[in-house]
């Protein structure tokens, strides 16, 4: 029997003084079952990141040929890909070749690192893509705010994020790895 996916509700208020978007938005968010909870909430922290009109969380990892995150034109083309974690080289040359923008979150300390020195040259070419890398130490306490009924509040200024929940913080600080050209 396949298991099925923990439905999580969630209210996100982002205040991004970097760029002038204030919005609190109402997710339902579908955690599938091999998703842990420090996956998820990179998944609401990148959706933060990234807040605006037509952002959308995607099928995820039920699904092979499309991001964690998108953000679709009214007329349908892909305008932004937000991918989570180590994607292999592939994967990455595939999405730059689908979408405008492209932004990787990659996450899970030296794992990640060893996952950039694999495929950072091979990626350099790609001006559409942008890799940010998340201090392990941030989404390990990130996870722990996990709940099935969050009120969360993002606030990012000059490149810092705060977020908090209930009376619970967390700081994280974004290293881009690679900017877009």
């Amino acid at each position: 029997m396949a298991l099925k996916s923990t439905i999580y509700k969630v209210e996100l208020s982002v205040s991004d003084m970097d760029r002038h978007y204030y919005e609190t938005h109402k997710l339902t968010v579908a955690k599938h079952p091999s998703e842990t909870d420090e996956r998820l909430m990179v998944r609401l922290l990148a959706f933060a990141l990234n807040a605006g009109e037509n952002l959308e969380l995607t099928k995820g990892l039920s699904t092979d040929d499309e991001p964690d995150i998108w953000r679709k034109s009214l007329s349908g083309e892909l305008e932004l890909w937000v991918a989570l974690g180590l994607p292999s080289e592939k994967v990455v040359r595939q999405s730059c070749a689908k979408s405008g923008e492209v932004i990787v979150y990659s996450y899970g300390g030296r794992t990640a690192d060893l996952w950039w020195d694999k495929i950072g040259n091979g990626t350099s070419r790609f001006g559409n893509l942008q890799v940010i890398n998340l201090p392990e130490q941030a989404t390990k306490e990130l996870a722990e705010l996990a709940n099935r009924s969050m009120k969360l509040q993002v606030n990012i200024q000059d490149g810092d994020v705060m977020v908090s929940a209930d009376d619970r913080i967390v700081y994280v600080t974004p290293v881009v790895r690679k900017g877009a050209a």
